[in-house]
C-alpha cells in the first residue's frame, strides 16, 4: 500500500468513535490498578455478557498501551464474539465500537487490507444505522464511551457523567446507562460532603428500578443512605444485596464499608476477608480491612485500660494488622489516601524515618494527581508536631492546608492547630509579633478580615514582617 494511501486510511480512522479516539491517556491512570480491575471484572462476569463485553474492549486497549498487540487482538476478537451473542441479530450498533477498535490496531500491526475491511463493516453500518445527526451518536457508543471514561480514570468522570447524560436522553430507561451513571455519581462526589445527595440516591433508585438485580447497586443505595442518616431502609438494603449476592466482592466491599462507619468492627472484616479470597489483589479491600483494624485500635486505645493485662499488645497487634493492609493496598493501586494513612500509622509505631518518608511521597502523590492534598498537608503537620517535635514545618503544613479551604473538616482542623499554637505563645508572651502574625493569617483565611487586621497591627508593633505588611495592605483595600 501507498503511502497516500495509508494516509487516507489514518484520516478515515481519526472520524472513527473508539478507544483510540477518545484521548485515555496513560498519564492519567495507574495503568496497572486499571488493568488488575478490568481482569477482574471479567473474571468475576461483572455486568453480564453485554458488561464483559464491553470491559474487553476497553482491556484491549490497555494491552494495546502495553505493546502487547496480540492479547489486544484477542479481547478485541472476545468482545465481538460476547456482542454477537448477547444481542444476536440486532447487534451492528453494538459492534461500532469495537469495529473501530480493531481497526486502529490492524493499521498499528501495519495489516493494512484488515484495516481497510473493518472500515468498511463500518460504512455499512452506518448506511444502516445512520445517527440521529451529523454531530450526534447512537445511544450504544455513547454507553460505551461513558463506562469506558470511568472505567480509565478518575479524571474522567465529568466527561464519563455527561456521555452517560447523552445517551440517557436517547434511552432514558436503558439499564446499564443508568447503572453506570448511578455509579460515577456516586464515586464523583464520595470523598466529599455533597449538597446533591437527593440527585445521587435519585439516580441509585432509578438505576435499581431499571435494574433490580444489580446487587451492587443495593449496596451503593445503602451507603449513601446511611450518609444522610437512613440508617433503617440501609439496613434493609445491606440484607437484600447480601442475600442475592453473598460472596460478591463488588456488594461485600460497599457493605463492609457502610458497616465499619456505623456497626461493629468484627462483621465487615469477616465480609473482607471473605472478599480478599476472590479479589486478593484488590487494594480497596485491602484499605477498608486496614481502617477496620485503625477503628478497633481507636476503640481500644479509648476504652480499654491501659493498665489491663494485654491491652497494649493487642493494641500493637491491631496496628501491625493496619499497617500490613495499607502497605499491601498502596503496593496494588497508587492511592493517595492509604498512602496518608500508612504515614499516620508509621509514626504511632515510632518509625519516624519511615513515616516522613512515606508523608513525602504522598505530598508528592497528592500534587501529581490533584487529590487529598488538604488531607496530606493536615496529617504531614500533626505527624511533624507531635512525633517529631518540629513546630516550625507543623506550621507551614497546616497553613498550606488551610489556605486549600478553610471550609472543609480538615481546613477547620488546621485552623484549630494554628490557633492553639498561636495563643500558647501569647500566653507566655503578650509581645510575641510571630504568633500575633499567625492569628492574622489565620483570621484572613477563614473571612474575618477585621480581626485579622487588628492580628497584623499588633503583630507589627513588635515585629516588622514583609510578609505582615502586604498582608495588612490587601486587607484594608479589601475594606474600602
Amino acid at each position: 500500500m501507498s503511502m497516500t494511501q495509508v494516509s487516507l486510511l489514518e484520516t478515515d480512522l481519526e472520524q472513527l468513535e473508539c478507544h483510540f479516539t477518545w484521548e485515555l491517556k496513560k498519564e492519567d491512570t495507574d495503568i496497572t490498578d486499571v488493568l488488575n480491575r478490568l481482569e477482574q471484572n471479567i473474571e468475576l462476569n461483572i455486568g453480564g455478557k453485554a458488561g464483559v463485553a464491553q470491559t474487553h474492549n476497553t482491556l484491549a486497549f490497555v494491552k494495546y498501551i502495553l505493546g502487547s498487540f496480540t492479547e489486544a487482538l484477542s479481547n478485541l476478537q472476545k468482545s465481538v464474539e460476547l456482542t454477537r451473542e448477547h444481542h444476536e441479530s440486532n447487534c451492528d450498533k453494538w459492534l461500532i465500537v469495537s469495529y473501530g477498535n480493531l481497526a486502529w490496531l490492524q493499521y498499528h500491526m501495519k495489516s493494512y487490507t484488515e484495516c481497510e475491511s473493518y472500515l468498511q463493516k463500518l460504512r455499512v453500518i452506518a448506511e444502516k444505522f445512520p445517527p440521529p445527526s451529523a454531530s450526534a451518536l447512537h445511544h450504544e457508543v455513547l454507553g460505551e464511551k461513558a463506562w469506558t471514561l470511568y472505567k480509565f480514570s478518575r479524571k474522567y468522570y465529568k466527561r464519563a457523567e455527561e456521555c452517560f447524560r447523552e445517551a440517557l436522553a436517547l434511552e432514558p430507561m436503558f439499564p446499564r446507562w443508568n447503572t453506570g451513571y448511578a455509579f460515577v455519581l456516586h464515586r464523583d462526589t464520595e470523598s466529599m460532603s455533597s449538597s446533591d445527595d437527593s440527585a445521587i440516591i435519585k439516580q441509585l433508585r432509578k438505576a435499581i428500578d431499571t435494574n433490580p438485580s444489580n446487587d451492587e447497586l443495593k449496596a451503593v443505595l445503602a451507603l449513601r443512605l446511611s450518609m444522610v442518616q437512613e440508617y433503617d431502609e440501609a439496613e434493609n438494603l445491606v440484607e437484600k444485596a447480601l442475600e442475592g449476592s453473598p460472596t460478591a466482592p463488588n456488594v461485600i466491599r460497599y457493605v463492609a464499608k457502610l458497616l465499619r462507619t456505623y456497626d461493629s468492627t468484627d462483621r465487615p472484616v469477616a465480609l473482607l476477608k471473605r472478599a480478599l479470597e476472590s479479589l486478593p489483589n484488590s487494594g480497596f479491600i485491602h484499605h477498608q480491612l486496614a481502617l477496620c483494624y485503625k477503628w478497633r485500635k481507636i476503640s481500644l486505645q479509648r476504652n480499654g485500660s491501659p493498665d489491663s493485662p494485654g491491652v497494649e499488645a493487642e493494641i500493637q497487634r491491631l496496628r501491625q494488622k493496619c499497617i500490613y493492609h495499607l502497605e499491601k493496598a498502596t503496593t496494588l493501586k497508587v492511592f493517595t489516601t492509604a498512602m496518608v494513612e500508612l504515614g499516620v500509622q508509621y509514626g504511632e509505631d515510632n518509625k519516624l524515618d519511615r513515616a516522613e518518608d512515606q508523608f513525602q511521597q504522598s505530598l508528592q502523590m497528592a500534587k501529581e494527581r490533584n487529590e487529598c492534598l488538604q488531607q496530606v498537608y493536615f496529617h504531614f503537620g500533626v505527624f511533624q508536631q507531635y512525633r517529631k517535635r518540629c513546630l516550625t514545618p507543623a506550621i507551614s503544613y497546616y497553613k498550606e492546608c488551610l489556605k486549600i479551604n478553610h471550609k472543609s473538616m480538615d481546613g477547620k482542623r488546621s485552623a484549630g492547630k494554628l490557633l492553639k499554637i498561636a495563643n500558647r505563645y501569647l500566653s507566655k508572651s503578650p509581645q510575641d509579633g510571630q504568633a500575633w502574625g499567625l492569628l492574622g493569617f489565620v483570621h484572613k483565611e477563614i473571612g474575618e478580615n477585621s480581626r485579622a487586621i487588628e492580628c497584623y497591627e499588633k503583630a507589627l508593633q513588635f515585629k516588622h514582617n514583609d510578609e505582615y505588611l502586604s498582608a495588612l495592605c490587601e486587607l484594608r483595600l479589601s475594606l474600602e
